[in-house]
């Protein structure tokens, strides 16, 4: 009987090799001995590897992520950012930073500037054009390039008095154009849960990201937020959030422990993010100058986020 191309194709069948390490003690001794012998990988690595292996799976289609507080300061920007850097870096492109702010938001202030200074505004003046249109290029006059950090930013516009607030139409065509062009939506919030776009936002979100600084305010405001979502009948989406903690450079005074405690039992997961000066400055964020310790721990709450989509 005949080969048949099963039989051709189970040839590069072959069982995979052990995995190398390349951190820590573990990677030391391999480079040592010039790879003669091969410890097993730290469970330093073993995490790394599992959190960059649940950032980079196959969603299944476009996804929405949704970062809320109606509290100003609650780090909602610097999430959005630095969500959409780890999946970006991670999965090679196809992100999407969005600035859902009603009026004046800070995204396109705190991100890497790009050859035009064009809005989500300009966007929707533009819509006509993407009726009949599709090609990848054509979302590029209006969305900026974060270069190394492989996303992009669409921005909100940066003076309080630009123009009317957005409405919730306006929310549902701007994400029926890009949803044509990109895989997942990181989309930033303003501080007004009442706002048409924001509930639109909400409507269309797949995992919610609850962020507070690590002070009873930004917490408390954060809570009373879940029961306005609660009582407008979103209890699965609390439920599946996850909550991040903006740590201060100095804890004293934190009561760490209450906040952990409330959102625990509120939502799928509580994260800590550590504090970093570059992170605080208020100035656009140089992805290359962000610390190793700030990357790792951005990796974990984005494979957290992924878990959910």
């Amino acid at each position: 009987m005949p080969p048949t191309a099963e039989e051709f194709a189970a040839r590069r069948a072959h069982r995979p090799r052990p995995p190398e390490p390349t951190m820590g003690v573990p990677a030391l001794i391999r480079r040592v001995t010039f790879g003669t012998v091969s410890p097993a990988l730290s469970k330093r690595e073993i995490d790394f590897r599992d959190a960059v292996a649940k950032v980079r799976r196959n969603f299944g289609g476009l996804r929405q992520v949704t970062v809320v507080n109606p509290k100003g300061g609650a780090g909602k920007t610097v999430a959005v950012l630095m969500t959409a850097m780890t999946f970006g870096q991670n999965r090679g492109g196809y992100v999407l930073a969005w600035d859902n702010n009603e009026t004046q938001g800070t995204l396109g202030m705190r991100s890497q500037q790009d050859y035009h200074v064009h809005t989500v505004r300009d966007v929707l003046r533009a819509l006509p054009g993407f009726q009949h249109s599709g090609k990848v290029g054509d979302l590029t006059p209006f969305v900026r390039s974060q270069g190394e950090a492989m996303f992009d930013v669409l921005a909100s516009d940066e003076s309080a008095t630009a123009g009317e607030m957005l409405t919730a139409k306006a929310f549902v065509d701007i994400r029926e154009v890009v949803s044509r062009f990109y895989k997942l939506i990181v989309v930033d919030t303003g501080n007004n849960v009442r706002a048409e776009n924001w509930q639109a936002a909400i409507d269309a979100t797949d995992q919610l990201v609850i962020t507070m600084s690590a002070r009873g305010d930004s917490a408390e405001t954060a809570a009373r937020m879940l029961d306005h979502l609660d009582q407008t009948g979103r209890h699965e989406l609390v439920r599946r959030a996850v909550s991040v903690v903006a740590m201060p450079a100095n804890r004293k005074d934190v009561d760490l422990e209450a906040i952990q405690r409330h959102f625990a039992a509120r939502t799928r997961s509580v994260l800590l993010a550590p504090y970093e000066r570059l992170l605080d400055s208020g100035e656009p964020i140089r992805y290359g100058e962000l610390s190793s310790r700030t990357r790792n721990a951005w990796l974990r709450i984005a494979a957290a986020i992924a878990e959910g989509l």
